[in-house]
């Protein structure tokens, strides 16, 4: 059963840490050993690592490399053959999804100092960026959308996706999200071997320079393996959302956004905060009842079950445990939402009111939900154009300038102890 806590209660702190930690522990599997099998494979034996791994993992036997490429026509084919209602769909959550990464753009700028010395800062994206798209037990278009779409924004020019297809059988929205995001190469291959092949090359496969996208504990272990490499966006851990809400919310709406995040992975976690023990006993009660009819019941019951919590706490105190928990996603079920989303400092991103649920932020809202994890919010943020970028300073002196700082450089050259560092600067000004 979930947790019941109670702030007030003098070991409250204790009891969210081990809500919070047992379930940490629980998806850190050792996986470590075989992944770097795997990966040393792939280095070793290319390709052929990677179509041997392919039959193994995924029943999928390809009789030449080439077979592993989904044509670059079939994804066109499978954008042009979807229903008018998911094409209709699959556009508006894109263009959404387009136009507020494109205001994520960021401006360079140059300048001369007092001193007469330029300087400056220029942004370039990324040569190329390969995206892991989960195709296991369930494939996401939305990945596709939420991973492509601010690569394009920021001028990647080479963009590979790797999504493993059991048995070879493509999933059509999934290429079809491709197409309409402008990706460049689909590869069915997945797991470890995928982002091994992205990493190092498995000729016809050519490595990237950056590796972004979910997947399960393999596939985030392989990419904290190659990661030097190649750069990764995070490593992401089982979904999660924490609830804030009052009594005037709606406890089966509650209920359902909790279920939401249950029914991801059994190792999801989904938290609720309320200042009314009514509420948390409705919605308790609501759950129950939805897990009865809920299709994946097996899933976000036991998630339910094993990792959910319900926290009695005074709205006052609401801010400090959100920010402990950092969670990937905070709702503000409350009659007034925006001061407390602005007292809050940790979450990967936040939904304002009753009638912002997470799902419409996983498919069409507009900003990323790609999230970081696990607390990882105290420190880092959701995925977006800059993760596909990267900076470039610009210095540049003239006689006058480097007069005027080269002998400070020099000094502290000197106190370095770093004698070639001074004499570079000391033989241009003498």
């Amino acid at each position: 059963m979930p947790r019941w806590l109670e702030a007030s209660n003098e070991n409250f702190n204790a009891e969210l840490s081990a809500l919070l930690e047992e379930r940490r522990k629980s998806v850190s599997q050792k996986v470590d050993a075989p992944v770097a099998e795997i990966i040393n494979d792939v280095r070793c034996s290319g390709i052929t690592a990677v179509i041997s791994a392919t039959a193994k993992f995924d029943e999928f036997q390809a009789r030449v490399p080439e077979e592993l490429r989904v044509p670059p026509e079939a994804l066109v084919e499978a954008l042009e053959s979807l229903p008018g209602k998911m094409r209709d769909a699959l556009e508006l959550a894109a263009s959404r999804i387009q136009s507020f990464h494109e205001r994520q753009l960021p401006k360079g700028f140059e300048y001369t100092d007092d001193l007469g010395v330029k300087l400056g800062m220029r942004w370039t994206a990324i040569n190329a960026v390969g995206l892991y798209v989960p195709g296991g037990a369930a494939a996401y278009p939305s990945s596709v959308l939420m991973n492509a779409i601010p690569a394009k924004v920021a001028g990647v020019e080479r963009l590979v996706i790797t999504a493993p297809t059991p048995r070879g059988k493509d999933n059509s929205m999934v290429l079809a999200a491709a197409a309409l995001a402008g990706v460049d190469e689909v590869w069915r291959i997945g797991g470890a071997q995928a982002i091994a092949a992205l990493a190092y090359g498995a000729d016809p496969i050519f490595p990237v320079d950056k590796i972004v996208g979910p997947g399960n504990a393999y596939v985030a272990e392989a990419k904290r393996q190659v990661f030097g490499q190649v750069g990764i966006d995070m490593i992401a851990g089982p979904s999660e959302v924490l609830v804030v809400a009052d009594k005037s919310a709606d406890p089966r709406w509650l209920a359902m956004d909790l279920l939401a995040q249950a029914e991801h992975d059994t190792d999801a976690q989904s938290i609720i905060i309320s200042d009314s023990v009514e509420l948390l006993k409705s919605v308790q009660d609501a759950v129950e009842q939805e897990l009865k009819t809920l299709p994946r019941s097996a899933i976000a019951g036991a998630s339910w079950n094993n990792h959910g919590g319900l926290i009695h706490a005074s709205l006052e105190a609401t801010p400090q445990i959100v920010d402990r928990i950092a969670p990937e996603h905070l709702e503000l079920a409350i009659e007034k939402p925006a001061a407390l989303a602005e007292s809050v400092q940790n979450a990967g991103s936040i939904f304002i009111g009753t009638k912002t649920p997470e799902a419409i932020g996983d498919y069409i809202g507009g900003p990323n939900h790609v999230l970081p994890t696990s607390g990882a919010a105290r420190f880092s943020s959701g995925l977006g154009v800059i993760d596909f970028m990267k900076r470039t300073t610009l210095l540049g002196c003239d006689d006058g300038s480097l007069s005027q700082i080269g002998r400070h450089a020099i000094a502290l050259a000197d106190s370095e102890g770093l004698d070639a560092h001074a004499r570079s600067i000391a033989v241009r000004l003498s």
